[in-house]
């Protein structure tokens, strides 16, 4: 029924695994390669139909995996969401290990836009800030948790000591970080500033950090 010389693409066989083996599956992806051809790529992956029916295929796992994306992607992503007037939300951390105080900011964070990103220390950027015995957790283990929660829409890392390269090439509409931070002193407060942003501060939840929680387990070995 269906070209197999078209059926082993690469771009087919990529996407693929997110469709099911049906003939109206198949023809969706048939029908979207056909686009490629006439360079009609982008606004058709970036279409409604072209989501829902990908997203309706996912498994849970898949679904989390694909909020995390790499700088280029991210950027990309986030010229289609400005198309939509998006307010896009940007926040940034190692989040090693994930506690109330964390899902409270971010949240919080949230809910000053309609898209978070979340901007994530790699391993070595963490070691540099905490020292070697940080992070707990490995950083593709802590981008799939954070990836996981419902409020975050996307999660990119960053190797930098800090991810003012990352918010330049991000553009976001809102920087957020810790009351602890006086705004004029965030790092990307320019960058927001310049392009007619907000940079908001937000305050912690007391009694909870990854610091503390760190140096409670070890009296308790």
């Amino acid at each position: 029924m269906y070209s197999r010389i078209r059926l082993q693409t690469p771009w087919f066989k990529a996407e693929r695994k997110y469709f099911n083996e049906t003939p109206a599956d198949v023809g969706v992806l048939l029908f979207l390669e056909e686009c490629k051809g006439h360079h009609l790529e982008d606004e058709i992956l970036n279409s409604s139909l072209y989501k829902a029916i990908r997203q309706m295929n996912m498994t849970e796992l898949d679904k989390i995996s694909n909020k995390i994306k790499t700088r280029e992607d991210a950027v990309a992503i986030i010229k289609h969401w400005e198309k939509a007037n998006e307010t896009i939300v940007f926040t940034n951390g190692c989040f090693d290990i994930v506690h109330r105080g964390h899902i409270d900011y971010l949240s919080k964070a949230k809910d000053l836009g309609t898209k978070l990103i979340l901007g994530l220390n790699t391993d070595a950027s963490v070691q540099r800030l905490k020292g070697p015995q940080r992070p707990v957790v490995d950083e593709q283990s802590r981008a799939i948790l954070m990836a996981a929660l419902q409020f975050i829409d996307l999660v990119v890392f960053f190797d930098e000591d800090t991810p003012y390269e990352l918010i330049k090439a991000l553009q976001p509409d809102v920087l957020v970080k810790g009351s602890d931070y006086k705004a004029a002193d965030i790092v990307g407060y320019d960058i927001l500033m310049a392009k007619g942003g907000k940079v908001k501060t937000i305050d912690f939840v007391e009694g909870f950090s990854t610091t503390s929680i760190v140096e409670k387990i070890k009296t308790l070995m």
